[in-house]
């Protein structure tokens, strides 16, 4: 019973990585693969939040729907978690809630400081040394729109990030009998591969800050803090892009 019950569970790993960060990573690698062929990483560029249309309300219809639908992983992993839920809904399973909004607001504040300026230090030394591609957060024309996609999109990316690669895998790997080191180091290793598209310095980057995050979010099984954190990293890069036209790193 034990056995089916976590090839039940594999199988359900493998289609939400299958339509989320599973699949991102397996193109980031194909991306990568495709940008050392052509030239150096260092003459690369990577850009986020390409603007889909010419047309300005088309591209905001393209921008919102990827938000949305790229959101329909996240409700899937609350739906199998609601499935084997006691005692408690879902979210409050991940800590992805309310029940201290102050405290987690300021623990995300804190950690989003603490990643974000090494963060900034790793992709200047990765450009140097040749590589990280040069990116570009924001590759969005300017609309009166624009700003509040960005921070839709930095949302998302907090939101969709932290609750499966951290939250539900973390759950999920427990279950299937892995050791906490273990999943933490595997969880950080494919935090790490859907961003190898941006070259290796970003790679290592991520990959660091999947072991903290993961670590953290073993002590205090509060994913939110962590969506927060990630959320404003990427808003501060987006957004700061989009107004005063420097490429920073990503978190």
């Amino acid at each position: 019973m034990l056995l089916a019950s976590r090839r039940r569970l594999r199988a359900e790993v493998l289609i939400v990585l299958g339509l989320s960060l599973g699949q991102s990573a397996v193109y980031s690698v194909v991306q990568l693969l495709d940008k050392m062929t052509r030239a150096p990483l260092a003459e690369a560029t990577s850009t986020l939040n390409r603007s889909q249309s010419t047309r300005e309300y088309f591209d905001l219809t393209y921008q919102l729907l990827d938000i949305v639908f790229a959101l329909v992983p996240v409700v899937l992993v609350f739906y199998f978690l609601s499935l084997q839920a006691s005692g408690g809904s879902a979210f409050a399973r991940l800590g992805f809630n309310f029940a201290r909004p102050g405290k987690d607001a300021l623990q995300g504040l804190g950690l989003a400081a603490a990643i974000g300026i090494p963060s900034l230090g790793l992709y200047a030394a990765g450009r140097a040394l040749g590589i990280t591609t040069a990116i570009i957060p924001s590759g969005l024309d300017t609309y009166w729109w624009t700003v509040p996609v960005l921070v839709l999109s930095a949302i998302r990316h907090g939101i969709v990030e932290e609750v499966i690669v951290v939250g539900y895998l973390l759950d999920r790997f427990g279950k299937f009998g892995w050791s906490t080191a273990a999943a933490i180091v595997v969880s950080a290793l494919l935090r790490g591969s859907y961003h190898l598209y941006q070259g290796f310095g970003p790679f290592i980057g991520n990959v660091v800050m999947g072991l903290v995050f993961a670590w953290l979010y073993t002590k205090t099984k509060r994913v939110l803090p962590l969506v927060i954190a990630h959320a404003l990293l990427d808003i501060v890069a987006f957004v700061g892009f989009s107004l005063f036209g420097k490429a920073v790193g990503l978190g």
